[in-house]
């Protein structure tokens, strides 16, 4: 019965999200604005934190370069891959969550503090900006106490004896705790808040869905852009001028904003209530699957054979990946399947549909690999910093670029090309076509990942000229000297990143919403973010594999913590080669793929005719 009574509460949802345009009573554009705010609220407070992190973990807790770096690259990694979690929270209720949630919502609704309650619980627990309340906002706090504190770091180094004190075990645990919270935080909104937003305009019987999606997911590219900017440039230049005191204030009490802002329009949304858990569903899946690969296939057109969700048109599994379509082959109706319809043991029997959801995971996930090489040229934060430190930042006598500033240029790139693609080279090349024109997403993601490989090389070059010019100067034992060389010269590699970024990230994320089932949508929208945690992992064990291979005999490391006596630029050449390498595994990939889904409906439909 209550797999009867999910599926016709699905029936109703799919209703009143067709009907939405007409009634205008859920979702719509008057949603944008508080998601949007929400998102960029968040972007601005968690990004600032980033760029000057590496300078506060060297200054004031004394660590080196490899190992500062690593810690950030964990923490970018943990920050990256709780929205997966959340995502799979987002898109099915996991047990215990689920009784915690609803047992609060009944006991709220007997409080006089209604109108409080249903801005929190109207939301749906996975998509609560609760999450961020009590997790990020907790972990800029702590974060902020740590700069408050003094006893929460080690003393300052001793000029005389140039000795510096490590931190403690307890010195530490407060450091480690801020970036575990705010990573659990970044884990409740980043997953919902793109797919979130797309369910509020996503109308699949719309024949201009796919430019409408096309375009949302443009400019919330862009509007988080503008978000991490000012985070690159306003929180940067708070912290570089009024401390870390009031530089990591700031970013939570946005965090707190971001919250607020969601709570405000929470009556306006179309909320997408979710059926079951996809990752149990997945796990079945793989397991009845196993358990039955013994059993032979049914007569291809034995439709009866398979167990499907009532009213579903999707009555056989295709044949790709044919191996799991045991998993939902009905081998006595009346054992497996109970009274209302429903698999009696869901372990010994699937539905075609959960099948097919795992099937399209699989598929895009060779697609999917090849964008973690691009994160982790994009993931290169630290040593970008460091080089700017180190060169000449000023633009006028009095007024210079903050270090940690210089990767608003890769999202100034990153915004002007979302915007002059909507707005002029779309438009135009329809106009000169007579019909709508659009680059195909696995086009663009070519376009993006060639362009990071010409990034990599532009960096090993102007580093290898940096370094050279600090030689020349006499600054060979001195990193923290300044060259006579503009940081400028770092501008074009972060144009180019943000170039790539503007192809791929957007693209990837348009291919995963649009190629994956709609039941899935924040997992599509995660998938990016997860391909960020799993280069930033790869990118720690590439600068500790590149630091134990070239610092052995002695030597000076590539990646030293005096970046003048280090070879960052040898350092750009390696991530270069992985990157043409990476290019070529695309191509193949891509090839392997075949036609998307709007493809290969085209395809059909000319058939057709």
């Amino acid at each position: 019965m209550e797999d009867t009574k999910m599926e016709d509460s699905s029936n109703q949802r799919e209703m009143s999200h067709e009907e939405m345009p007409e009634t205008h009573s859920k979702g719509g554009l008057i949603t944008m604005p508080f998601i949007i705010a929400n998102e960029s609220f968040e972007k601005v407070a968690s990004y600032g934190l980033v760029p000057n992190m590496i300078l506060y973990l060297i200054k004031d807790y004394h660590m080196g370069v490899a190992k500062g770096t690593n810690i950030l690259f964990f923490w970018q990694a943990a920050t990256n891959f709780t929205p997966i979690l959340g995502a799979f929270v987002a898109d099915s209720y996991l047990g215990a969550l689920v009784d915690l949630y609803y047992a609060l919502e009944h006991w709220c609704k007997f409080t006089e503090e209604k109108s409080v309650c249903r801005a929190f619980f109207n939301t749906g627990p996975a998509c609560s900006p609760g999450a961020i309340l009590f997790e990020s906002w907790g972990g800029m706090i702590l974060l902020w106490l740590t700069a408050m504190v003094p006893q929460s770091k080690p003393p300052p180094c001793d000029l005389m004896t140039q000795t510096c004190s490590s931190p403690t075990s307890a010195q530490m645990t407060p450091l480690f705790f801020s970036f575990v919270l705010i990573s659990l935080g970044a884990g409740g909104v980043r997953p919902c808040s793109l797919a979130f937003g797309a369910d509020q305009l996503d109308r699949r019987d719309n024949p201009k869905n796919v430019r409408v999606l096309e375009s949302f997911f443009g400019w919330y590219y862009a509007s988080a852009a503008i978000s991490v900017l000012i985070a690159l440039t306003g929180i940067v230049y708070i912290q570089d001028h009024f401390g870390y005191r009031v530089g990591f204030g700031v970013p939570a009490i946005l965090m707190l904003l971001s919250a607020l802002v969601f709570f405000l329009a929470s009556p306006f949304y179309l909320k997408q209530q979710a059926s079951k858990s996809l990752l149990t569903g997945f796990v079945q899946v793989i397991i009845v699957a196993y358990k039955n690969r013994n059993l032979t296939f049914p007569l291809p057109n034995s439709t009866a054979s398979y167990h499907h969700k009532r009213d579903s048109n999707v009555v056989a599994p295709t044949d790709k990946l044919r191996f799991l379509n045991k998993a939902c082959i009905i081998k006595n109706p009346e054992q497996d399947i109970a009274l209302d319809g429903s698999a009696a043991n869901p372990w010994s029997l699937c539905t075609v549909e959960q099948v097919e959801e795992l099937k399209a995971l699989i598929k895009v996930l060779p697609l999917w690999s090849t964008g973690i090489i691009m994160s982790i040229n994009l993931s290169q934060n630290s040593f970008p910093v460091l080089q700017a430190s180190s060169m000449d930042r000023h633009l006028t006598k009095k007024f210079q670029i903050p270090a940690g500033s210089y990767g608003m240029f890769n999202i100034i790139s990153l915004a002007l090309w979302v915007i002059f693609y909507d707005r002029a080279i779309l438009p135009m090349a329809s106009k000169l076509k007579g019909k709508p024109v659009r680059i195909g997403v696995k086009l663009r993601m070519g376009i993006g990942l060639f362009l990071t490989c010409i990034a990599m090389v532009v960096s090993a070059i102007v580093e290898n000229a940096r370094r050279k010019e600090a030689i020349r100067s006499g600054f060979q034992n001195n990193p923290t000297a300044v060259v006579k060389m503009s940081a400028m010269w770092l501008v074009p590699q972060f144009c180019l990143n943000g170039f790539a970024e503007a192809f791929t990230a957007i693209g990837q994320t348009e291919f995963f919403y649009s190629e994956l089932p709609k039941s899935m949508s924040s997992i599509a929208a995660a998938l990016f973010g997860l391909g960020l945690a799993v280069a930033n992992v790869l990118a720690s064990v590439v600068v500790s594999i590149t630091d134990g291979i070239t610092s052995k005999g002695g030597k000076e490391s590539w990646v030293s913590s005096n970046i003048n006596k280090g070879r960052i630029d040898n350092y750009y050449w390696v991530l270069a080669i992985l990157s043409f390498i990476n290019l070529f595994y695309y191509f193949l990939c891509a090839w392997a793929y075949g036609p998307t889904g709007r493809q290969a409906t085209k395809v059909k439909s000319m058939a057709g005719r």
